[in-house]
């Protein structure tokens, strides 16, 4: 077997001396999201429009203002601990601001979330 020289003279230099941590996006923020899935329909939070903004600050906290189908859900435990194993390794510190106004209708439901709920048999 012969070996090959590779050039690397083309690449960037890379300062390692940082911590070699990433920049985290609110997009990135957002896909880990899909992840939590609503406990009473079986659809993720982000198709169903719980996410209602993300905040995420220059040290990688993020403040996630979300909202449930219904005020009395009794299931933000669940919600709030799927989203902490979500965002794990992603960010380094999370927070749930509950928002209420405006209340959730099924008008915030992505067009993926509609065809997930109608593969249930839901008429949306």
């Amino acid at each position: 077997m012969s070996e090959r020289s590779v050039d690397h003279t083309d690449l960037p230099e890379v300062d390692l001396t940082g911590g070699g941590t990433a920049t985290v996006t609110v997009d990135d923020v957002t896909e880990a999201m899909k992840d939590v899935v609503d406990p009473e329909l079986g659809i993720n939070v982000v198709d169903l429009g719980l996410v209602y903004d993300v905040h995420l600050d220059e040290g990688s906290n993020v403040v996630l203002d979300m909202t449930l189908t219904s005020a009395a859900c009794p299931l933000t435990d669940v919600i709030m601990d799927q989203t902490n194993a979500a965002l794990e390794g992603i960010v380094n510190d999370v927070a749930i601001n509950w928002v209420w106004m405006p209340p959730w209708g099924p008008d915030k439901i992505t067009d993926d979330g509609r065809e997930q709920l109608r593969a249930l048999g839901f008429n949306v």
